[in-house]
């Protein structure tokens, strides 16, 4: 069986997990993207951790899919950013080796531990700045907490100002709205390229402690560099992954947190240790969704449904941890929960170089935070929290909350 009727992906992200369960009881499923375009839908984990761990799946476009390299894909294709980079993200083979290789230096344990103390400093500076608002101000935690904990941190790690990442923080959602027109679409892949080239220029002029730099000085075993495409394309991968994943996931887990205050005690009063939190909410709310794309490098058959070569694949991150064949109640947030098991990190050859700084991120974040405000609530239900509009990232527009309690409750 190779043909399917293709289902139009909402755009607007607005019912992810419900649309994933439908997708998953079909099996692989072609599915619309914006423009048109085609791809194979899968949902299930089983088919799912087939898929990533496959050598017949790639994530190169420029040499195995036949649309892109016969020019059937126009450069101002709504999603053309996810398909035309050229780093480790895309590559395939020996040049995924060589990649990691070299990307992989900057992530150290030396480098990840050295990032404690800064997560705790940009922490403490954001919780400070929240601390003089007034007593029962709804503020909005995603944009005054989830976006400037992460984004400034990994600016800080690939050495990029406050300036520079504001400018390139617009590029990134622009890239991961997929509602975008192909005029903004055209834009927002010359705008980020421009800004990661500007950045490299100036490391090549003064070097730092910090990735970029030490990108622009690795050498792979046989001598051979990143070439420059690649480390535009790296950096930028670096940036985006690094914040606006682990954005959604502060999002999502202050969210799930606040609507379970009984599993929230349990971490505050140490019953249950922090690192308990991360696995469960990565499996139950991932902060990925459907992560474009990956392409069939010869046939192959998935849940007995055949994928011809070059067709293009859809990964849906979010249902992994969802799949009932996987978890006994998967829709049921529970941090006790001894099966955790998720994929949000990867699996396979392309799995997340930076989770160890993404789960650093989340522990020390949110303990700081429940700390520093014990009496967080949401200011709406969170059923009613905007979704992001996309079918690529899993988040909210906005998160409203009260930190405190109003002064006329205080004093009653």
């Amino acid at each position: 069986m190779t043909e399917s009727c293709p289902v139009a992906l909402d755009t607007t992200g607005q019912d992810i997990h419900g649309e994933a369960a439908r997708l998953r009881s079909q099996g692989p499923t072609q599915v619309a993207l914006p423009g048109g375009v085609l791809a194979w839908s899968i949902n299930s984990h089983d088919a799912i951790k087939q898929i990533l761990s496959d050598p017949n799946v790639t994530k190169n476009a420029r040499n195995h899919w036949p649309a892109f390299i016969n020019g059937e894909i126009p450069p101002d294709w709504e999603m053309i950013s996810w398909v035309a980079m050229d780093n480790m993200v895309t590559a395939y083979g020996k040049d995924l080796i060589r990649l990691r290789r070299l990307v992989g230096k900057a992530f150290s344990p030396r480098r990840v531990e050295s990032t404690r103390p800064l997560i705790t400093g940009i922490a403490t500076n954001m919780l400070d700045a929240l601390g003089a608002v007034e007593p029962g101000e709804v503020v909005d935690l995603r944009e005054r907490y989830c976006y400037p904990l992460p984004a400034l941190l990994v600016a800080n790690l690939i050495g990029m100002d406050e300036q520079a990442l504001a400018k390139t923080a617009v590029m990134i959602n622009m890239m991961v709205d997929t509602t975008v027109t192909p005029e903004q679409a055209q834009a927002t892949l010359g705008g980020w390229r421009d800004a990661m080239a500007e950045l490299i220029a100036k490391k090549r002029e003064t070097p730092g402690e910090d990735i970029t730099s030490d990108l622009i000085a690795a050498r792979d075993e046989d001598g051979s560099r990143l070439s420059e495409e690649e480390m535009t394309d790296g950096i930028f991968a670096i940036l985006g992954a690094g914040s606006e994943t682990t954005i959604n996931f502060l999002d999502n887990a202050i969210t799930l947190l606040l609507d379970h205050p009984d599993q929230l005690a349990m971490l505050t009063s140490g019953q249950v240790p922090w690192s308990e939190l991360i696995d469960e909410v990565l499996r139950v709310e991932s902060p990925l969704a459907h992560l474009p794309l990956r392409y069939a490098v010869e046939d192959i058959v998935v849940e007995g449904v055949r994928i011809p070569k070059g067709d293009p694949i859809l990964v849906n991150y979010c249902s992994i941890g969802r799949d009932p064949a996987l978890h006994e109640d998967a829709e049921k947030f529970d941090i006790q929960r001894a099966d955790k098991t998720h994929m949000t990190f990867g699996h396979g050859p392309h799995y997340c170089l930076g989770l160890n700084i993404a789960k650093l991120v989340g522990q020390i974040g949110l303990s700081m935070l429940f700390e520093r405000f014990p009496d967080l609530s949401l200011a709406t239900k969170s059923s009613e929290l905007p979704h992001i509009p996309t079918f690529i990232m899993n988040g909210h527009r906005t998160l409203p909350v009260r930190l405190t309690a109003a002064e006329a409750q205080v004093a009653a």
